[in-house]
Protein backbone atom coordinates (compact mmCIF):
# COMPACT_ATOMS: atom_id res chain seq x y z
CA UNK A 1 0.00 0.00 0.00
CA UNK A 2 2.82 2.39 0.89
CA UNK A 3 4.15 2.33 -2.65
CA UNK A 4 0.90 3.93 -3.81
CA UNK A 5 1.44 6.90 -1.48
CA UNK A 6 4.38 7.79 -3.73
CA UNK A 7 1.76 8.90 -6.24
CA UNK A 8 0.73 11.74 -3.94
CA UNK A 9 4.23 13.22 -4.35
CA UNK A 10 3.64 13.43 -8.09
CA UNK A 11 0.60 15.68 -7.80
CA UNK A 12 1.10 19.17 -9.17
CA UNK A 13 -1.38 22.02 -9.24
CA UNK A 14 -1.11 24.38 -12.19
CA UNK A 15 -0.45 28.01 -11.14
CA UNK A 16 -3.59 29.18 -12.96
CA UNK A 17 -5.65 26.79 -10.86
CA UNK A 18 -4.39 28.53 -7.72
CA UNK A 19 -5.61 31.79 -9.27
CA UNK A 20 -9.01 30.22 -9.95
CA UNK A 21 -9.16 28.96 -6.36
CA UNK A 22 -8.48 32.48 -5.12
CA UNK A 23 -11.14 33.98 -7.40
CA UNK A 24 -13.68 31.31 -6.43
CA UNK A 25 -13.15 32.08 -2.73
CA UNK A 26 -13.60 35.81 -3.33
CA UNK A 27 -16.75 35.28 -5.43
CA UNK A 28 -18.18 32.63 -3.05
CA UNK A 29 -18.05 29.89 -5.72
CA UNK A 30 -15.50 27.73 -3.95
CA UNK A 31 -17.94 24.84 -3.40
CA UNK A 32 -18.49 24.41 -7.13
CA UNK A 33 -14.76 24.49 -7.82
CA UNK A 34 -14.09 22.08 -4.96
CA UNK A 35 -16.56 19.58 -6.39
CA UNK A 36 -14.98 19.84 -9.84
CA UNK A 37 -11.46 19.43 -8.42
CA UNK A 38 -12.52 16.43 -6.35
CA UNK A 39 -14.02 14.66 -9.38
CA UNK A 40 -11.02 15.44 -11.61
CA UNK A 41 -8.56 14.43 -8.89
CA UNK A 42 -10.19 11.03 -8.32
CA UNK A 43 -10.46 10.50 -12.09
CA UNK A 44 -6.75 11.11 -12.60
CA UNK A 45 -5.80 9.05 -9.54
CA UNK A 46 -7.71 6.18 -11.14
CA UNK A 47 -5.41 6.37 -14.16
CA UNK A 48 -2.31 6.82 -12.01
CA UNK A 49 -3.09 3.97 -9.62
CA UNK A 50 -3.63 1.42 -12.37
CA UNK A 51 -0.54 2.67 -14.24
CA UNK A 52 1.49 2.33 -11.04
CA UNK A 53 0.12 -1.19 -10.57
CA UNK A 54 1.61 -2.15 -13.96
CA UNK A 55 4.89 -0.38 -13.06
CA UNK A 56 4.48 2.32 -15.70
CA UNK A 57 6.74 5.35 -15.44
CA UNK A 58 4.55 8.16 -14.09
CA UNK A 59 5.92 11.66 -14.59
CA UNK A 60 3.25 13.75 -12.89
CA UNK A 61 -0.42 14.05 -12.00
CA UNK A 62 -1.36 17.55 -13.09
CA UNK A 63 -4.48 19.36 -11.94
CA UNK A 64 -5.25 22.03 -14.53
CA UNK A 65 -7.72 24.94 -14.48
CA UNK A 66 -10.01 22.98 -16.82
CA UNK A 67 -9.28 19.35 -15.96
CA UNK A 68 -6.34 17.12 -15.20
CA UNK A 69 -3.87 14.71 -16.71
CA UNK A 70 -1.80 11.77 -15.48
CA UNK A 71 1.43 12.08 -17.48
CA UNK A 72 3.23 8.80 -18.15
CA UNK A 73 6.55 8.16 -19.87
CA UNK A 74 5.40 5.23 -22.00
CA UNK A 75 5.47 5.11 -25.78
CA UNK A 76 3.26 2.34 -27.07
CA UNK A 77 5.17 -0.72 -25.92
CA UNK A 78 2.92 -1.71 -23.08
CA UNK A 79 0.29 -4.28 -24.01
CA UNK A 80 -2.98 -2.97 -25.40
CA UNK A 81 -4.79 -4.77 -22.58
CA UNK A 82 -2.77 -2.89 -19.96
CA UNK A 83 -3.33 0.39 -21.73
CA UNK A 84 -7.06 -0.28 -22.00
CA UNK A 85 -7.25 -0.90 -18.24
CA UNK A 86 -5.26 2.26 -17.46
CA UNK A 87 -7.45 4.41 -19.72
CA UNK A 88 -10.73 2.95 -18.41
CA UNK A 89 -9.61 3.33 -14.81
CA UNK A 90 -10.38 7.05 -15.07
CA UNK A 91 -14.00 6.92 -16.29
CA UNK A 92 -14.81 4.01 -13.97
CA UNK A 93 -14.24 6.27 -10.95
CA UNK A 94 -17.30 8.31 -11.91
CA UNK A 95 -19.55 5.29 -11.36
CA UNK A 96 -18.65 4.67 -7.73
CA UNK A 97 -18.48 8.41 -7.10
CA UNK A 98 -22.09 8.73 -8.25
CA UNK A 99 -23.11 5.80 -6.05
CA UNK A 100 -21.35 7.31 -3.03
CA UNK A 101 -23.01 10.69 -3.66
CA UNK A 102 -26.41 9.00 -3.86
CA UNK A 103 -25.87 7.25 -0.53
CA UNK A 104 -24.77 10.51 1.12
CA UNK A 105 -27.88 12.25 -0.17
CA UNK A 106 -30.15 9.35 0.77
CA UNK A 107 -28.84 9.48 4.35
CA UNK A 108 -29.23 13.29 4.42
CA UNK A 109 -25.50 13.87 4.82
CA UNK A 110 -25.60 16.16 1.78
CA UNK A 111 -28.48 18.28 0.51
CA UNK A 112 -30.50 17.48 -2.61
CA UNK A 113 -29.18 20.65 -4.27
CA UNK A 114 -25.54 19.63 -3.66
CA UNK A 115 -26.27 16.12 -4.92
CA UNK A 116 -27.81 17.49 -8.11
CA UNK A 117 -24.86 19.85 -8.63
CA UNK A 118 -22.42 16.99 -8.08
CA UNK A 119 -24.35 14.76 -10.50
CA UNK A 120 -24.28 17.47 -13.16
CA UNK A 121 -20.50 17.87 -12.85
CA UNK A 122 -19.79 14.15 -12.52
CA UNK A 123 -21.83 13.10 -15.56
CA UNK A 124 -20.62 16.07 -17.65
CA UNK A 125 -16.94 15.30 -17.00
CA UNK A 126 -17.50 11.60 -17.68
CA UNK A 127 -19.25 12.18 -21.02
CA UNK A 128 -16.82 14.88 -22.10
CA UNK A 129 -13.85 12.61 -21.38
CA UNK A 130 -15.30 9.89 -23.55
CA UNK A 131 -15.41 12.11 -26.65
CA UNK A 132 -13.25 10.43 -29.35
CA UNK A 133 -10.77 13.30 -29.36
CA UNK A 134 -7.09 13.13 -28.38
CA UNK A 135 -5.90 13.58 -25.58
CA UNK A 136 -9.22 12.77 -23.89
CA UNK A 137 -9.84 9.20 -22.74
CA UNK A 138 -12.10 8.65 -25.75
CA UNK A 139 -9.20 9.58 -28.06
CA UNK A 140 -6.91 7.14 -26.26
CA UNK A 141 -9.50 4.38 -26.61
CA UNK A 142 -9.63 5.19 -30.31
CA UNK A 143 -5.84 4.75 -30.58
CA UNK A 144 -6.03 1.39 -28.79
CA UNK A 145 -8.79 0.24 -31.16
CA UNK A 146 -6.87 1.29 -34.30
CA UNK A 147 -3.66 -0.30 -32.97
CA UNK A 148 -5.41 -3.66 -33.05
CA UNK A 149 -5.55 -3.50 -36.84
CA UNK A 150 -2.84 -1.19 -38.16
CA UNK A 151 0.88 -0.45 -37.64
CA UNK A 152 1.75 2.17 -35.02
CA UNK A 153 2.29 5.01 -37.49
CA UNK A 154 -0.89 4.37 -39.45
CA UNK A 155 -3.00 3.83 -36.30
CA UNK A 156 -1.68 7.10 -34.91
CA UNK A 157 -2.52 8.96 -38.14
CA UNK A 158 -6.07 7.56 -38.21
CA UNK A 159 -6.49 8.48 -34.54
CA UNK A 160 -5.42 12.09 -35.17
CA UNK A 161 -7.62 12.36 -38.30
CA UNK A 162 -10.65 10.96 -36.46
CA UNK A 163 -10.00 13.29 -33.52
CA UNK A 164 -9.92 16.30 -35.87
CA UNK A 165 -13.24 15.21 -37.37
CA UNK A 166 -15.01 14.90 -34.01
CA UNK A 167 -13.36 18.05 -32.65
CA UNK A 168 -14.71 19.95 -35.65
CA UNK A 169 -18.22 18.71 -34.84
CA UNK A 170 -17.68 19.72 -31.21
CA UNK A 171 -16.62 23.24 -32.25
CA UNK A 172 -19.66 23.57 -34.52
CA UNK A 173 -21.90 22.51 -31.65
CA UNK A 174 -20.38 25.20 -29.42
CA UNK A 175 -20.85 27.84 -32.13
CA UNK A 176 -24.52 26.88 -32.52
CA UNK A 177 -25.57 26.21 -28.93
CA UNK A 178 -23.14 28.05 -26.65
CA UNK A 179 -20.98 30.57 -28.53
CA UNK A 180 -20.50 32.82 -25.49
CA UNK A 181 -19.42 30.11 -23.05
CA UNK A 182 -15.84 31.19 -22.23
CA UNK A 183 -14.86 27.97 -20.41
CA UNK A 184 -15.85 25.89 -23.43
CA UNK A 185 -13.52 27.94 -25.62
CA UNK A 186 -10.65 27.54 -23.13
CA UNK A 187 -11.11 23.77 -23.23
CA UNK A 188 -11.47 23.78 -27.02
CA UNK A 189 -8.25 25.78 -27.39
CA UNK A 190 -6.47 23.27 -25.17
CA UNK A 191 -7.77 20.36 -27.28
CA UNK A 192 -6.76 22.02 -30.56
CA UNK A 193 -3.27 22.74 -29.23
CA UNK A 194 -2.87 19.19 -27.85
CA UNK A 195 -3.97 17.69 -31.16
CA UNK A 196 -1.63 19.94 -33.13
CA UNK A 197 1.25 19.06 -30.80
CA UNK A 198 0.50 15.35 -31.18
CA UNK A 199 0.46 15.63 -34.98
CA UNK A 200 3.61 17.77 -35.08
CA UNK A 201 5.54 15.22 -32.98
CA UNK A 202 4.15 12.15 -34.72
CA UNK A 203 7.53 10.98 -36.09
CA UNK A 204 9.18 11.49 -32.69
CA UNK A 205 6.46 9.27 -31.21
CA UNK A 206 7.17 6.58 -33.82
CA UNK A 207 10.89 6.65 -33.07
CA UNK A 208 10.30 6.37 -29.32
CA UNK A 209 8.03 3.40 -30.00
CA UNK A 210 10.75 1.72 -32.09
CA UNK A 211 13.56 2.58 -29.67
CA UNK A 212 11.77 1.09 -26.70
CA UNK A 213 11.03 -1.96 -28.79
CA UNK A 214 14.73 -2.29 -29.61
CA UNK A 215 15.96 -1.75 -26.06
CA UNK A 216 13.68 -4.48 -24.75
CA UNK A 217 10.97 -2.44 -23.07
CA UNK A 218 8.20 -4.19 -24.94
CA UNK A 219 5.59 -6.13 -22.99
CA UNK A 220 4.30 -9.59 -23.80
CA UNK A 221 3.86 -10.37 -27.49
CA UNK A 222 0.62 -12.12 -28.34
CA UNK A 223 0.78 -12.34 -32.14
CA UNK A 224 3.35 -13.28 -34.77
CA UNK A 225 2.77 -11.19 -37.87
CA UNK A 226 5.06 -11.53 -40.91
CA UNK A 227 5.89 -8.46 -42.99
CA UNK A 228 6.64 -9.15 -46.65
CA UNK A 229 8.98 -6.61 -48.25
CA UNK A 230 11.08 -6.22 -51.36
CA UNK A 231 14.85 -6.19 -50.83
CA UNK A 232 14.98 -2.63 -52.25
CA UNK A 233 12.87 -1.15 -49.45
CA UNK A 234 14.57 1.10 -46.92
CA UNK A 235 14.98 -0.35 -43.43
CA UNK A 236 13.29 2.73 -42.01
CA UNK A 237 10.19 2.20 -44.14
CA UNK A 238 9.92 -1.39 -42.97
CA UNK A 239 10.26 -0.31 -39.33
CA UNK A 240 7.29 2.01 -39.83
CA UNK A 241 5.17 -1.08 -40.53
CA UNK A 242 5.74 -2.43 -37.01
CA UNK A 243 2.56 -2.94 -35.03
CA UNK A 244 1.89 -2.88 -31.32
CA UNK A 245 1.42 -6.25 -29.66
CA UNK A 246 2.94 -8.12 -32.61
CA UNK A 247 6.27 -9.82 -33.20
CA UNK A 248 7.39 -9.45 -36.80
CA UNK A 249 9.18 -11.86 -39.07
CA UNK A 250 10.54 -9.96 -42.08
CA UNK A 251 10.14 -11.96 -45.29
CA UNK A 252 12.44 -10.50 -47.96
CA UNK A 253 11.59 -10.94 -51.63
CA UNK A 254 13.36 -10.29 -54.92
CA UNK A 255 11.18 -10.00 -58.01
CA UNK A 256 8.30 -11.53 -56.05
CA UNK A 257 10.24 -14.58 -54.86
CA UNK A 258 11.30 -15.14 -51.27
CA UNK A 259 15.06 -14.90 -50.78
CA UNK A 260 15.49 -14.46 -47.02
CA UNK A 261 13.88 -14.12 -43.59
CA UNK A 262 14.92 -11.87 -40.75
CA UNK A 263 13.88 -11.32 -37.18
CA UNK A 264 12.63 -7.81 -36.46
CA UNK A 265 15.52 -7.31 -34.03
CA UNK A 266 18.00 -7.51 -36.92
CA UNK A 267 16.42 -4.45 -38.52
CA UNK A 268 16.17 -2.59 -35.22
CA UNK A 269 19.83 -3.35 -34.46
CA UNK A 270 20.92 -2.25 -37.92
CA UNK A 271 19.01 1.02 -37.65
CA UNK A 272 19.74 2.04 -34.05
CA UNK A 273 23.08 0.38 -33.22
CA UNK A 274 24.80 0.28 -36.62
CA UNK A 275 23.26 3.58 -37.77
CA UNK A 276 22.24 2.13 -41.15
CA UNK A 277 19.54 4.78 -41.47
CA UNK A 278 19.67 5.00 -45.29
CA UNK A 279 20.28 1.33 -46.02
CA UNK A 280 17.96 -1.09 -47.76
CA UNK A 281 16.72 -4.37 -46.39
CA UNK A 282 18.66 -6.20 -49.10
CA UNK A 283 21.93 -4.81 -47.69
CA UNK A 284 21.38 -6.75 -44.48
CA UNK A 285 21.26 -10.08 -46.31
CA UNK A 286 24.94 -9.67 -46.98
CA UNK A 287 25.89 -7.84 -43.82
CA UNK A 288 24.72 -10.61 -41.50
Amino acid sequence: MNRYFILLQKIHIHPLLWVMIGISIITANFKSLLLLMLIVFIHEMGHATSAHFFSWRIKAIMLLPFGGVAEVDEHGNRSLKQELIVVLSGPIQHIWLQGAAYLLQATNLVSLADYQLFTLYNVSILLFNLLPVWPLDGGKLLFILFSQYWPYKKAHFYMVATSIFFLSIYVLAILVYSPNHLNMWFITTFLIYSLYHEYKNRMYGCLRFLMERYYGNQDTIYRLKPIVVDESELIYHVLLQFQRGCKHLIVVERNGAKVSEMDENELLHAYFANKLTDSKVGDLMYAY
